[in-house]
């Protein structure tokens, strides 16, 4: 009798470590396509930036410095590693500053604001900076399920024999990235 009592506790244990597996694996697995997600959305951001910045050129050509920091920025995220959450959200965050600097800077260039490409451009980058804020949040709530089953018991034990880690969320690093652009004529900002 005793012998299949400690069969059925180790079976239900097995059983146990089983089920905290596979919703780890689910849990990792979330988070994986909300990643690739917010890393689409960056794409399209990256690709859209250029055309952006050569229509403001035509009409800000002496605000050089906001158009420059614009391509660096997004030459700098574009060199990171898809897997490199931390300094792609920081390098991000500086871009969509830089980005705030370049739209508030063209309120100043009535030709611009009536330019339809400008328009068209600035409309699509709008759209996209919408549906990048849902991807962090998606990708941001996938992390939270996935770091509460690695930190909570019992499923830290079965993470912790596996492998499974916490991820880190994609937020803004500084309160310099959270504040409304300034842009002001004739300087470089």
């Amino acid at each position: 009798m005793l012998t299949w009592i400690i069969l059925t506790a180790v079976a239900a244990a097995a059983i146990a470590a089983i089920v905290l597996f596979n919703r780890l694996v689910r849990a990792r697995q979330m988070a994986n396509e909300a990643w690739s997600g917010i890393d689409v959305q960056l794409k399209r951001r990256a690709e859209l930036v250029p055309n952006l910045v050569e229509t403001v050129k035509g009409y800000a050509a002496h605000e050089r410095g906001v158009l420059e920091d614009v391509i660096r920025l997004r030459s700098q995220a574009g060199a990171l590693p898809r897997d490199d959450i931390t300094g792609r959200a920081q390098t991000e965050g500086a871009l969509t500053l830089a980005l705030g600097k370049l739209m508030a800077l063209a309120e100043n260039y009535p030709d611009l604001k009536a330019s339809r490409n400008f328009l068209d451009l600035q409309q699509q980058l709008a759209t996209l900076e919408n549906e990048l804020q849902m991807a962090r949040r998606y990708y941001n709530g996938a992390v939270r399920n996935q770091n509460v089953l690695v930190q909570s018991f019992p499923s830290n034990v079965v993470a912790g024999l596996f492998g499974f880690g916490e991820r880190p969320f994609f937020e803004i690093g500084n309160d310099a990235e959270r504040a409304a652009p300034q842009v002001a004529l004739g300087t470089r900002s």
